[in-house]
């Protein structure tokens, strides 16, 4: 399996995103996250792809650059 389409249990997005599981699901409650899946009630998995992919659009050029939240 190529790592790009490997899924990632939310511990495994929290470790390679450097944040929280608290803190992902604030970004996935409003909306602004990288894409998941909600496999059951309790179970979400993301694509490793489409978390890096959101990583690398949140690149900023200077550090007064403000990120977009929408």
């Amino acid at each position: 399996m190529d790592t790009e389409d490997e899924w990632l249990t939310l511990l495994q997005t929290a470790a390679l995103m450097r944040m929280t599981k608290p803190a992902i699901a604030q970004l996935r409650y409003r909306g602004v996250g990288p894409t998941f899946y909600r496999l059951s009630a309790k179970t979400i998995v993301y694509k490793r792809s489409e978390v890096l992919a959101w990583m690398e659009s949140r690149a900023c050029t200077r550090t007064d650059d403000v990120l977009s939240l929408r």
